[in-house]
């Protein structure tokens, strides 16, 4: 039994490359039976496979005098061991009332806060935890009773990045809440700026060998009584609904378990779809804005769709709290079939909204500029003739350059709307580039030359009301508007069989 449950172990560290030989390992210790279980495995493997250890544990301020004790026996039984140890108290109660989470949550991401601290302290490679084969039992079973998607039903992992986990790395402990017992062994290390992996070696052991393992080494571990209270989610699913699936199928922990594989191989397969795609479709990503190709989005089949967006909320949060099928079907609703200027809330602060050729997603209060050439605080601009103009706050650059009359009539279409071919003479040798200010009229092409007003232009249009005040309008010497950029010319600007010279436009990118 301890033989093979050593070499299952062992197998497992090395088949995941948990960590290398020489390297530290933080092991969280509760007292309890699991942690107990590992350490003692952990202690016994580390000559063998050449690491060390470094045991931290956290009392989350939950369980009053219960606690206390627990990190007395945890310290005691570790100096006994003859290893280093770092404790640390957290007022767990407060830090969720702060964030505004369940206890549950509030307690994992100040433990995981802690020994990714202790981590970089102490330098060291990997945060081994004790989940095994019953807490993934378990937590398949949560996930798919609250709805997850893929990346949920695979359960937890043998390995994880720990900077995965935004709570964890931006979490700072407010001054007075955590503290350290006179007991804490001091590491000697500096602090280390590689984020540390979270890895789990017991994830195929079952409760059942690990209390046996505990039984045959005389391990006592301390018993967390709150792990009995039923009012706790996880808890009610492991003592009521657990035992009631096993009278319909007796093998239901272990097929849960398959699953969570096969769902977890075939996540992987999605995944480097995903990662194709994503390279296809980002035009541009900071830490506080994601923009997507709306073209090449709404090409990729629906999984991809659901799975970019997502992606996108990861990245900009690193966690996919709160957001559900119900977020992401309307976010779909929105990007898939929304005009220009059309938004979708979604979690944590963060807006999408449908640009005229992309898609944004970045926080609410994120200032939102156009994708297209646009005009911000300037008044106006001159425009070099012939020459190039940069537009400063949006990166466009507008070129132009003059060409003698006549000119083939197939060079008066504009190829794309960020073109136009104009009466040279009607536009001036002092021309501009301007926002739109009250009063502005001008004569739309196609409209033989009618008056119409701006505003009621853009609004025909559908011009986001967002937009309408940084588009750019060029303008001539008399203030006259010759082009509505990006959407129509002024017919008095068209050139004709009497134009004597013809002034050419384009904008471009200076990326491009």
């Amino acid at each position: 039994m301890t033989t093979d449950l050593l070499r299952r172990v062992r197998d497992a560290i090395e088949h995941h490359k948990m960590w290398q030989p020489g390297q530290t390992v933080v092991v969280g210790v509760s007292g309890g039976p699991d942690s107990l279980c590992l350490l003692h495995i952990l202690l016994r493997l580390s000559p063998v496979l050449s690491f060390k250890i470094h045991v931290g544990h956290l009392d989350h301020g939950i369980r009053g005098w219960e606690g206390e004790e627990d990190a007395k026996f945890v310290a005691h039984i570790v100096q006994s061991w003859r290893l280093p140890i770092s404790i640390e108290r957290v007022d767990v109660p407060a830090l969720a009332r702060r964030h505004k989470l369940a206890l549950e949550e509030a307690a994992r991401c100040a433990r995981y806060a802690f020994l990714g601290r202790l981590a970089r302290q102490v330098n060291a490679a990997a945060i081994a935890v004790a989940h095994h084969a019953d807490d993934q039992t378990e937590t398949v079973l949560m996930h798919w009773l609250r709805g997850s998607g893929l990346a949920g039903l695979r359960g937890m992992l043998p390995l994880t990045p720990l900077a995965e986990y935004r709570l964890v790395e931006d979490w700072e402990v407010p001054s007075g809440q955590a503290s350290a017992p006179d007991h804490v062994l001091p590491s000697g290390s500096s602090a280390n700026a590689t984020s540390p992996v979270l890895v789990r070696p017991l994830l195929t052991v079952t409760r059942s060998e690990i209390e046996a393992y505990c039984q045959q080494h005389n391990l006592q571990p301390r018993i967390d009584r709150s792990n009995l209270d039923t009012t706790y989610f996880r808890n009610r699913l492991r003592h009521e609904l657990l035992p009631y699936l096993e009278t319909y199928n007796p093998n239901i922990r272990e097929v849960l378990r398959r699953t969570a594989e096969v769902i977890a191989a075939d996540y992987e397969v999605l995944q480097s779809c995903l990662e194709e795609a994503w390279r296809a479709i980002v035009r541009e990503e900071t830490d506080q804005a994601i923009v997507l190709d709306l073209a090449a989005w709404r090409r990729l089949p629906l999984g991809l769709q659901r799975s970019t967006l997502r992606r996108a909320v990861h990245r900009l949060r690193r966690a996919l709290r709160n957001i559900n099928f119900v977020h992401v079907e309307e976010a779909l609703r929105v990007a898939q079939g929304g005009e220009t200027g059309a938004k979708a809330t979604l979690p944590q602060g963060l807006l999408l909204t449908v640009s005229y050729d992309t898609l944004l997603i970045a926080p609410s209060e994120h200032p939102i500029r156009p994708d297209i050439p646009c005009l911000c605080d300037e008044e106006s601009i001159p425009v070099h003739v012939p020459g190039i103009t940069l537009l400063p706050c949006c990166g466009w650059v507008l070129h132009t350059e003059e060409i003698s009359a006549p000119i083939d009539e197939a060079l008066t279409r504009p190829r794309s709307r960020w073109e136009a071919v104009l009466d040279a003479e009607f536009v001036g040798k002092s021309p501009r580039l301007r926002r739109r200010r009250i009063g502005d009229r001008f004569c739309p092409l196609g409209m033989k030359g009618q008056s119409k007003r701006l505003n009621e232009f853009m609004i025909n249009e559908k011009i986001p009301a967002a937009w309408r005040d940084s588009i750019p309008l060029l303008v001539n010497d008399r203030d006259q508007i010759a082009w509505v950029c990006g959407w129509r010319p002024d017919e008095r600007a068209r050139v004709t069989a009497r134009t004597r010279r013809v002034l050419y436009l384009r904008f471009f990118h200076r990326d491009s």
